[in-house]
């Protein structure tokens, strides 16, 4: 049997027609920038997070750099990021000027260990964001109440989180400012690059509206040096045709996810931690640890089942972050994770069959 890691097939099936639709809807009326597909999209997705403001943005890591812009963010500031997510949440902070700051994450979670933020904090300090990995939520309570004992900004980076609840309450309005991204393997995802931010802020979402649109407030007035960085019609108007399954398709997830908690009893292999009422994890990817596990990773392919490593080599250890001069060895946590973690396959519309054969697979590895 032959299981890819994600296929958007079942989930592009089942609504395909009303794409066909949005599709000929955005090319017959001959506006594809900064049009009404957008500014529904922009209105639909706010009121899901129970947000007051959106602004569409070409891409999640553009999201997270333009709230830090908009948050004055820049040369000789810091800002704290877990040092287990991927690359663009610390990209984000060196484009405006700034430095991430690594803080290990918790190994049960992998989300940022809110314990360790506060020796992390410096004078240059100015924000912490805490990155939602894989769709479970990190501990925002602890980290809003650390930002406010220092006066600092909390940012979300919510961009494999479409649709996670924390303490009943999804994610986006729990900092703020949240970046989102719609790239097209997340849960909400576009058929291209797109991205959104979302804010209970009046003035970050309408600099951030500005920034993304070359720092025009209106045509031809520049108020900031901005950069082109906006949600294009079509992506939007694909978006808002997928927005209303996004509960059913992660309930879909959630059971998937319950079926390998139940079935998957290898003592070598270390399930991640269940969801909870207040930590609702919508498995973006589902991820296991293995002490073996690139033979493992050669063993499932073997079987025809398809893998993810996220994340082979942890930001502190690539090449691009070299001038922050971190050792290996001194992010252990992040290191350790790096080494031994597995995405298995998780995806709208996978069926039971392939669900026990990746199952049983995983239950005869040796």
């Amino acid at each position: 049997m032959k299981i890819p890691f994600a296929t958007f097939k079942p989930m592009h099936d089942e609504i395909r027609k009303d794409l066909d639709q949005a599709y000929n809807k955005v090319i017959d009326s001959n506006y594809f920038i900064q049009g009404k597909e957008c500014e529904l999209f922009e209105k639909e997705f706010a009121d899901y997070c129970n947000a007051k403001y959106c602004v569409g943005v070409a891409t999640g890591l553009d999201a997270l750099y333009l709230i830090l812009r908009a948050m004055n963010i820049g040369n000789g500031d810091e800002v704290i990021v877990p040092s287990n997510t991927y690359i663009a949440t610390a990209l984000a902070v060196s484009y405006c000027g700034a430095t991430p700051i690594f803080v290990e994450p918790e190994l049960e979670t992998y989300n940022i260990n809110p314990a360790l933020i506060e020796e992390k904090i410096t004078d240059q300090t100015k924000a912490i964001i805490a990155v939602h990995l894989q769709g479970r939520p990190a501990d925002m309570d602890a980290v809003n109440e650390i930002a406010k004992k220092h006066n600092l900004y909390v940012i979300e980076d919510a961009a494999q989180a479409h649709g996670t609840e924390y303490k009943g309450q999804k994610v986006g309005t729990l900092s703020d400012a949240a970046g989102f991204s719609f790239y097209p393997g997340k849960n909400l995802g576009a058929l291209g690059d797109g991205g959104a931010v979302v804010t209970n802020n009046k003035e970050i979402a309408d600099k951030v509206r500005a920034l993304g649109n070359y720092g025009s407030d209106y045509k031809y007035h520049h108020i900031y040096k901005g950069t082109n960085s906006r949600l294009d019609e079509i992506q939007s108007a694909f978006l808002r045709c997928k927005l209303p399954h996004l509960d059913k398709w992660n309930e879909y997830r959630r059971n998937v996810a319950n079926k390998y908690f139940e079935g998957i009893k290898n003592p070598l292999i270390k399930l991640p931690l269940k969801d909870s009422e207040d930590y609702r994890h919508i498995y973006h990817v589902f991820v296991i640890r293995c002490a073996k596990r690139d033979e493992l990773e050669k063993y499932l392919n073997e079987n025809g089942i398809g893998t993810v490593k996220h994340y082979p080599i942890p930001m502190h250890l690539q090449e691009a972050y070299k001038d922050l001069n971190i050792k290996e060895g001194s992010l252990p946590i992040a290191e350790e994770i790096s080494k031994t973690v597995l995405s298995i396959p998780m995806y709208y519309g996978m069926t039971d069959e392939e669900v026990n054969y990746v199952i049983d697979k995983l239950n005869a590895f040796k």
